[in-house]
């Protein structure tokens, strides 16, 4: 299988997918939090009543041109994980892991429901990814983190390269010695990357989309070039993305035609990918 983007029901796909045929699988599903997911596109323009103020005090007139949205909300949550993750699990090579991306909210539940599925031995690490953007609760700690659940097809026998891993800052350098700190540490379960900014180059405007940064830290240690890496809940596709600069392959599935019109506009230079479902050239 070489790169692919599927337009259609996630679950339908998988079942179509060869056994223990994936090396890798990262899945960021809607995290149920009950409200509508939005991001607005807009444009600005100079105006002297503008109801925005720029660099050196201008003012800029912002119009909205469109939004990307989606309803976040499911009756049986756990319901709806479970045949996709039991799929998840037999298309898993002997090698594979499972990265499944959520939040606070339902992080306790999806735990118990992939301890289920895997085992509770084949749970590898909680990965915290702490970022500091957006707003602030003055009636508890804001919340400023997501989890990622970090399970392998066999817990004795799964990739992970750890000298490919790109080390990070110690905190305290003068501690560790020149040497140490000049090499940097292998980072730990908690992982600090700011968000993807609404002044970022990554932006492409679709709400939940999840940085660059934690994608490749993710396929660099548990895959390896030429290895096939599938989410089935593609949104911006920077699965893919990650995938074309590391040279692995990949398997992309969405049933957002928001989610596939913005991956028709971030792989259009990409003319080896095949689409299914949907004619690459028809913006939907």
């Amino acid at each position: 299988m070489e790169n692919k983007i599927i337009f259609g029901d996630n679950l339908q796909v998988l079942k179509t997918i060869s056994d223990e045929s994936v090396d890798l699988i990262y899945i960021d599903p809607p995290f149920n939090t009950g409200k509508q997911q939005a991001r607005q596109q807009i444009t600005v323009e100079i105006d002297a009543d503008g109801d925005r103020v720029g660099f050196g005090g201008n003012r800029y007139q912002s119009r909205v041109v469109g939004e990307k949205a989606y309803r976040d909300q499911f009756d049986d949550y756990l319901g709806f994980l479970k045949p996709r993750l039991l799929e998840a699990y037999r298309v898993l090579s002997e090698t594979g892991s499972l990265y499944f991306h959520i939040d606070y909210r339902e992080v306790h539940y999806c735990k118990i429901l992939l301890d289920e599925i895997f085992g509770r031995e084949s749970f590898i690490n909680e990965i915290i990814w702490a970022y500091d953007f957006g707003g602030r609760s003055k009636t508890r700690w804001p919340a400023k983190h997501d989890n990622i659940l970090f399970y392998a097809k066999d817990p004795k026998r799964y990739t992970f390269n750890y000298e490919a891993v790109e080390r990070i800052p110690y905190m305290a350098p003068g501690l560790v010695g020149k040497e140490k700190a000049a090499r940097g540490k292998f980072p730990t379960d908690t992982w600090w990357h700011t968000i993807v900014g609404t002044n970022s180059k990554e932006k492409t405007g679709y709400p939940t989309q999840k940085p660059v940064g934690v994608l490749r830290r993710i396929i660099t240690a548990s895959s390896n070039p030429g290895d096939l890496v599938l989410d089935f809940f593609a949104g911006s596709g920077t699965v893919g993305e990650v995938c074309l600069a590391l040279e692995r392959r990949f398997l992309l599935v969405d049933n957002n035609p928001q989610a596939i019109a913005v991956m028709q506009a971030r792989f259009r230079e990409h003319q080896s990918i095949e689409w299914v479902g949907i004619d690459p050239q028809t913006v939907l």
